[in-house]
């Protein structure tokens, strides 16, 4: 019998004993031989990018050149094929900074563009009726027209310029896996340790989404053609809340950080119920503590020690608790010595749960420094969720693409040179598309999908001593395999939400 380890970071001691850390399977079912010599799982959880946008040229993949002529071409909001895709600055009109394009997919980092991945580029339109109806019924081909950028969203890289690409090669590339919901980060975090989409019954009327008699999206009068600007809707960023009080887009947490600072009178852990009062026009109203169960409450039941980890977390907590008068310097912040943190993308500080000054959140929220640290002495939890800040996360206007490949790549060294390694999985996938063009329509049908997704294709990788070598994985999954995966490898409750005719990963394990 292996000798018990504690695990430690550097504000909390567990006994990993105590939470029976050191069973070689949990109690209860069997666990698979195949999942059970699995020890440690980490999730690094990065932004923003398609299949086809970073792994679409990878060598047998179902790449970009697999593309019907269908989803290749995309069509105006009358249905016709776009004359050339026509890329739309802040302003909504033609950006002059590109050239016009031909209606097909394009390299980005290649003439006549010529945006080397060094370098920020505009930022696709990624919200939850928006992703429905560039994916059209799986023709995928009105990704340019529902977007503020236009053409921008049919770019794809060379991505064997990049160190995850290089990752891999060696190891599991899945070709099949898909973002777990429709839209934008914001969602995707919550069906990343929930599946399911948080509610807002009591949300103000100008959050609410509007929609037409079809259940899309409703555009406002006149809205130009996808060739002259950028088609505008009438609902606020493409509305927050559904007629029926689920929250499908950015919203704020209800505790720090958030974007929404607290109240002058009010406790400073929390934000100002009645919104950020700053942000002009209508408050940005915070969302409510949610009570949904997590996958972080089936594994502390269940005795598995775990930790999300977000980097910069400590900082931005510190930002976000400053008197609300102060100009905040870490969330939602490009200053240059600013890790620009998103608050949206901290999903369990929506939860009730982990709530400010329970023990639960002391425990499990932890700052990046805490992993880096667990990862050096050996002392990583069973299960790990990693965040990187707005400055390595890949998301487009954030940061570059290859920032963010060096980081998420270092870690992996990192943690290939762990003494846990022997007995590792990690996960590298994307919260969303991005608002990028994938040519793979998401699956559809009963135990494949629902009314929430699963939304467009995204990349993932299985990395570690089981995962199989130079193979690419096309098994169904989406964002709730990673959640079925843990599941059954803990044998723990299994959520709702999660979608049963969805692979768990173990394909892509020896």
């Amino acid at each position: 019998m292996r000798r018990c380890q504690p695990f430690r970071t550097p504000s909390v001691v567990l006994s990993a004993c105590l939470l029976n850390a050191c069973a070689s399977t949990p109690t209860g079912s069997v666990v698979p031989e195949q999942l059970a010599r699995i020890k440690t799982v980490v999730v690094i959880y990065a932004e923003n990018h398609s299949f086809d946008n970073l792994y679409g040229l990878f060598p047998g993949s179902n790449g970009v050149s697999r593309a019907t002529p269908e989803q290749r071409t995309q069509l105006d909001h009358d249905g016709k094929p776009l004359q050339e895709l026509v890329v739309f600055g802040h302003d909504g009109k033609p950006d002059p900074s590109f050239p016009r394009l031909p209606n097909q997919p394009f390299r980005i980092d290649a003439p006549p563009v010529n945006r080397p991945p060094t370098q920020m580029v505009p930022n696709p339109t990624h919200l939850f009726y928006n992703n429905q109806e560039q994916i059209n019924g799986g023709k995928n081909n009105m990704f340019a027209s529902m977007s503020a950028v236009g053409g921008w969203t049919m770019g794809h890289y060379d991505g064997s310029q990049f160190r995850l690409w290089q990752w891999a090669r060696e190891y599991t590339l899945a070709d099949n896996f898909f973002m777990g919901a429709f839209g934008g980060s914001y969602l995707n975090h919550q069906y990343l340790v929930c599946a399911c989409a948080p509610r807002f019954d009591n949300s103000p009327p100008y959050m609410r989404v509007q929609l037409d008699a079809n259940g899309k999206l409703q555009k406002r009068p006149g809205s130009p053609s996808a060739n002259s600007g950028a088609l505008q809707m009438v609902s606020r960023s493409g509305g927050q809340v559904t007629p029926d009080g689920f929250s499908i887009n950015t919203t704020q947490p209800a505790y720090q950080p958030s974007g929404v600072p607290p109240a002058a009178d009010g406790p400073r852990e929390l934000a100002n119920p009645k919104g950020n009062s700053r942000s002009g026009g209508d408050p940005d109203m915070p969302l409510p503590p949610q009570t949904n169960t997590t996958i972080g409450d089936t594994l502390s039941a269940k005795g598995v020690s775990w930790a999300w980890y977000a980097s910069a977390f400590n900082r931005a907590l510190a930002d976000g608790m400053q008197d609300p008068a102060a100009p905040r310097k870490v969330i939602y912040q490009r200053a240059a010595d600013s890790p620009n943190f998103q608050a949206h993308h901290q999903p369990f500080n929506y939860f009730l749960n982990y709530a400010p000054g329970t023990a639960a959140r002391a425990q499990h929220l932890l700052d990046g420094e805490a992993f880096m640290q667990a990862i050096e002495t050996g002392q990583l939890p069973q299960v790990s969720f990693y965040k990187p800040s707005g400055i390595h996360s890949q998301h487009p206007s954030s940061t570059d693409v290859v920032s963010g490949d060096v980081h998420i790549a270092s870690v992996l060294e990192k943690l290939k040179a762990s003494a846990q390694w022997k007995d590792m999985l990690v996960i590298v996938t994307y919260d969303e598309n991005g608002g990028y063009w994938d040519h793979v329509p998401p699956p559809t049908g009963p135990g494949f999908a629902d009314r929430f997704g699963p939304g467009s294709r995204i990349p993932a990788l299985l990395i570690g001593p089981y995962a199989k070598k130079g193979y690419i994985d096309s098994t169904t999954y989406d964002t709730t395999s990673i959640l079925k995966f843990l599941t059954r490898r803990f044998d723990l409750a299994p959520l709702p939400g999660v979608r049963t005719k969805m692979g768990d990963l173990s394909e892509g394990l020896n």
